[in-house]
């Protein structure tokens, strides 16, 4: 499944994702949402890009999958949740709703959000966290597509604090934290009202949150792809 041709080195890389794709929504200025089925039951789905001003956790996945020849038996894909944001530049998605805090979860608030234009900044920019819980396309898309799948757990790529963010240190943590080598945090260290890990923890869904390191998109790619492809080539084996 995994060509050797596209390991992490100085051989040729293929130029696309070769995996096959299906939509599940549409963005909110109608960009198809894509993801990559697994080909039996889903283990596992990777998620990238909730946050337009991300775009460095699509570039990792997608080079990761282009290692792959065909869909993965029981790991799924959503390659960049957020399209609209991506292409205009921005956290939020087209409507300026901060779709990671746009879930239908206890604590959900209407109160706009902050988030800060760079790491060491104060929260100098403000979002809306929708008009209600689950407004927006692509969190009501994601969240049909969850409960389509039935995943047993869910990791969400993010950036760029540079840890691994659960709950619990659970076997997957582990894992992910021998791809990524950062520190695991049991709590990210301020409230996500409305938050993806919110909604899954409500929902007793393992969500593991990855936060790259602050790196160029190449040196992600240098410093974990090769790990990165392994750890979804055994996805598969090393859960029940």
């Amino acid at each position: 499944m995994c060509s050797v041709e596209c390991e992490v080195s100085n051989v040729m890389l293929p130029g696309t994702v070769r995996l096959k794709f299906k939509p599940y929504g549409t963005s909110a200025l109608g960009a198809p949402l894509l993801y990559f089925p697994c080909k039996g039951k889903c283990r596992l789905l990777v998620m990238a890009g909730i946050h337009g001003e991300e775009p460095e956790t699509t570039f990792l996945l997608s080079r990761a999958l282009r290692a792959f020849d065909d869909n993965l038996e029981s790991t799924a894909f959503v390659l960049c949740a957020n399209p609209d944001g991506v292409a205009l530049g921005t956290r939020g998605n087209a409507n300026g709703v901060d779709l990671n805090r746009n879930f239908p979860t206890e604590n959900w608030s209407a109160d706009p959000v902050r988030s800060r234009s760079i790491l060491e900044a104060e929260r100098d920019m403000e979002l809306s966290t929708g008009s209600a819980p689950a407004s927006e396309p692509e969190v009501d898309a994601i969240i049909k597509l969850i409960e389509q799948l039935r995943p047993q757990a869910v990791v969400a790529l993010h950036s760029p604090i540079g840890c691994i963010d659960a709950p619990q240190e659970t076997a997957l943590v582990k894992e992910l934290q021998a791809v990524f080598d950062v520190p695991y945090v049991k709590d990210i260290g301020y409230k996500t009202p409305g938050s993806f890990g919110t909604w899954c923890k409500e929902r007793h869904l393992e969500c593991v949150t990855v936060e790259l390191p602050r790196l160029a998109p190449e040196l992600l790619y240098e410093r974990y792809g090769k790990g990165l492809t392994e750890f979804l080539e055994l996805s598969h084996l090393s859960r029940p």
